[in-house]
């Protein structure tokens, strides 16, 4: 498929070209992303941003599609009533078939009787008396003459009679396995286009799943930061901020963190990879949730709730790679969006990311574990009050990644964060395009 394709494209960029894995976020956007996180594409290579279909052309490319099949149907219709109608007794090609059949059975019948009697006159002649006058046997004579002569003109008529049977009879056969085989063109035909229509539905439904009204928004943002190490079997802690850099109160503002491990050098990787096995779990907890929640159907994001202008809200993160895991490298991101109750909505436009490297689980002799250091984030932003709403003000640590710009693509409301891993996983099996993490209630409301 079209978008698949696109996105799977992103993979081999992702996974080869680490900046990639980030610079192809906005690969459902609107706008173009700012030139700093543009990754110019390798000769040969598609542009997810250039070609990415709109909503527009899908729904286009649906509509055509439709067309042609219904088309399709129409032929594949036309061409079995052509191919029926040889069988009826009146088409033309029957007729003469019949009327062929009927001069070549007169023919026939024909012929034997003239036969019939030239056998006849040969017998008489044969038994003529041997006192028979001449008079008699010129009779007997003249009667094979034109006994035969009848026979001649008689099988001449029949071998006529069957020649013109046997070609109305070809002409039927040849015009009904032409007419079989435009059936069997317009079978496939109506196949091609039944895929084709199925193909563009599809296309549309991904786009309109991972697609939203919600545009992006540098509002909203998020800081992420974390050690640069994590150890197979062990858990880590991570520190995410949201924050409100509008001059408005953001309601409903939730935010949305994955962790995946990349793929291993070398490793084939396509649109049809698993990167379930990949997923790091994340758990986090809040001043306003204490205890550590899982993301789950339940629990598919971090909610916030309000943020007033300038004000940030704090969670923790924990991360626990594991223990079978291979010593590589990983990355944890997140993201944030609010939907008001007017109706107004947006996503954030930062797409916060840390990238660590993994070691493999300890052994009995255990090395000595590298003192963890923050690692880059985007902008950490000042801490400020909040009210009105949930207000963890704690300190962020660390500080600073280049954060992504771009639209992030989002999903659609019902979408199981349980399967986040998935989602993650999407950033490089989709390129980091699709973009799941970010969920839609208003998906394809008006769509």
């Amino acid at each position: 498929m079209k978008i698949r394709r696109i996105l799977a494209t992103a993979v081999a960029a992702a996974v080869t070209t680490p900046v990639v894995f980030l610079s192809a976020a906005p690969a459902f956007a609107d706008t173009k992303p700012a030139p700093s996180s543009t990754q110019k594409p390798a000769a040969g290579d598609e542009d997810p941003d250039e070609d990415m279909p709109s909503l527009d052309e899908l729904r286009a490319a649906v509509a055509l599609a439709q067309k042609e099949y219904d088309e399709a149907v129409v032929g594949l219709d036309t061409a079995v009533k052509a191919l029926k109608a040889y069988d009826k007794p009146d088409h033309p090609l029957q007729v003469a078939v019949t009327d062929a059949k009927t001069a070549a059975d007169a023919a026939a019948t024909a012929k034997t009787a003239a036969d019939e009697e030239l056998t006849k006159a040969q017998k008489a002649l044969a038994e003529l008396p041997a006192d028979a006058t001449e008079e008699q046997k010129t009779a007997a004579a003249d009667a094979v003459t034109a006994a035969q002569t009848a026979a001649t003109t008689t099988a001449t008529a029949k071998t006529a009679a069957d020649e013109k049977l046997a070609k109305a009879s070809k002409d039927l056969t040849e015009a009904r396995d032409a007419a079989s085989t435009v059936v069997d063109l317009a079978q496939k035909v109506k196949k091609s286009a039944d895929e084709k229509l199925a193909e563009a539905k599809d296309e549309l439904e991904f786009f309109e799943e991972i697609g939203g009204e919600c545009e992006e928004d540098d509002s909203i943002k998020v800081a992420l930061s974390g050690p640069k190490t994590l150890t197979a079997g062990q858990s880590a802690s991570f520190s995410l901020r949201v924050s409100n850099t509008s001059d408005r109160t953001l309601e409903n503002v939730e935010a949305y963190v994955d962790a995946v491990r990349f793929p291993e050098p070398g490793e084939l990787i396509d649109d049809e990879t698993d990167f379930s096995k990949r997923i790091i779990p994340v758990e986090w907890s809040s001043a306003d949730n204490l205890e550590w929640t899982s993301f789950t159907e339940e629990f598919d994001s971090i909610e916030v709730g309000k943020l007033v202008k300038g004000g940030h809200y704090d969670v923790k993160l924990r991360l626990t790679v594991p223990a079978d895991a291979a010593a590589g490298k990983g990355v944890a991101f997140g993201v944030a969006e609010y939907d008001n109750n007017d109706g107004d909505c947006g996503i954030g436009e930062q797409f916060a990311q840390t990238e660590f490297d993994i070691l493999a689980a300890k052994t009995d002799k255990p090395k000595p574990t590298p003192e963890p250091t923050p690692s880059e984030t985007t902008a950490t932003p000042t801490p400020a009050p909040t009210s009105g709403g949930n207000s963890n003000t704690s300190q962020q640590g660390g500080s600073s990644t280049t954060a992504v710009k771009g639209t992030l693509a989002a999903t659609g409301a019902n979408e199981n964060l349980t399967q986040l891993g998935l989602a993650a996983a999407a950033t490089v099996a989709l390129g980091a395009g699709a973009l799941v993490i970010g969920r839609r209630r208003k998906a394809g409301a008006d769509a």
